[in-house]
């Protein structure tokens, strides 16, 4: 500025220099509120504040109330939003940004990285033109991103899924947790209590602790959902398949290169552990007297405090209404535990209540 001033003045005293012709830049912008407007949005906010009856003192209330008082050119309640947010009113009034949970925060030990969790889900709903409808079967590891994708002709059922589970297992080796939705082809049915399904047993049979993530909640499916949107962007609608075998060579490729790409991230992973040698499913055998014998479900509690696990419903606790909680069925100890769950401090998990719980012993239904 001050080398326009001298080039201006040239060999002129600045005091003899015609500085009229100044910028035709306007003093004000003829669209932005104008100042008296926002001295009398922000006294009349701080007034409403401190003595109106309601307790309002929003953009709306604000607006409401200049109206009512016969003020002329009050703005939209969007620009009184803006003049409050740019006066610096609404600081104290922004939600704070939390820093978010460490992987699989509801299970201690895979947070802390001692132990994988393999989540599994289906993608239904697929159609191969002039052909049959497809369900598939999609896997991913929580740390090692390691991948899985197993297209077949609807429905599938839960003895297609055991066998996929038991090759996946037999050439990547055991992860501590395998984490499921509700669905019945997954659980078990849910109209009898004390159900424990064949992919459960499957589970509890290899020492894999199979873990029920709760329903219509955001964040625990987060891994296993991305990788189903992933696949279905990538593989599904990328390419026309003829038939399922052709969307099966596909898919397998699309698996075997992104299993390539994350080779890194699994060697940084939890440990897997082995393949037991001889294994055979018995579906007959007590899950109580399994290597595992434990289910872990992760629930919300009802408006009083009730949680409903294996078809039965327990108290909790009346002042942990809506709340989220992690249930361990200890089959073999015979009890159920509840522990308190929350976002903001993932690492406190203490125990809310115990309840005793036997599984009957009963023929499991082929």
């Amino acid at each position: 500025m001050v080398q326009r001033w001298v080039e201006r003045a040239g060999d002129e005293r600045l005091d003899r220099v015609d500085w009229s012709d100044g910028s035709h830049v306007p003093h004000r912008v003829t669209h932005r509120t104008p100042p008296e407007m926002e001295a009398l949005l922000t006294e009349t906010r701080q007034r409403l504040r401190d003595h109106g009856v309601l307790g309002e003192y929003g953009a709306a209330a604000v607006r409401r109330t200049l109206l009512e008082e016969g003020a002329s050119g009050v703005p939209s309640e969007r620009t009184i939003g803006r003049v409050f947010e740019r006066t610096g009113l609404l600081d104290a009034a922004q939600r704070p940004r939390r820093k978010a949970p460490p992987k699989g925060w509801y299970l201690p030990d895979v947070a802390a990285g001692g132990a994988e969790l393999d989540s599994f889900d289906l993608v239904e709903g697929l159609k191969i033109k002039d052909g049959p409808l497809v369900e598939v079967l999609n896997g991913v590891s929580l740390h090692g991103g390691l991948v899985g994708s197993w297209p077949h002709e609807a429905a599938i059922e839960a003895t297609d899924i055991v066998g996929h589970l038991v090759a996946h297992w037999r050439t990547f080796g055991l992860p501590g947790y395998a984490q499921f939705d509700n669905g019945t082809v997954f659980h078990g049915p849910h109209i009898h209590p004390d159900v424990v399904g064949r992919v459960s047993r499957a589970c509890l049979s290899l020492g894999v602790v199979p873990v029920f993530a709760p329903v219509s909640e955001h964040g625990f499916q987060a891994a296993i959902e991305g990788y189903n949107g992933l696949w279905q962007a990538k593989v599904w609608g990328r390419f026309h398949h003829a038939s399922l075998d052709a969307l099966s060579e596909r898919s397998a490729a699309y698996v075997e290169a992104h299993r390539q790409r994350s080779a890194a991230r699994r060697m940084a992973a939890p440990a897997r552990r082995d393949f037991p040698a001889g294994w055979v499913l018995d579906l007959q055998a007590h899950p109580a007297d399994s290597p595992a014998s434990r289910i872990v479900y992760i629930r919300r509690t009802d408006a009083s405090g009730r949680v409903r696990v294996l078809g039965r419903l327990f108290e909790i606790d009346p002042a942990w209404s809506s709340r989220l909680v992690r249930c361990d069925v200890d089959l073999s100890g015979k009890r159920l535990r509840f522990h308190r769950l929350r976002r903001r401090a993932p690492s406190d998990q203490p125990i809310l209540v115990e309840h005793p719980y036997d599984l009957p012993r009963r023929r499991f239904s082929e």
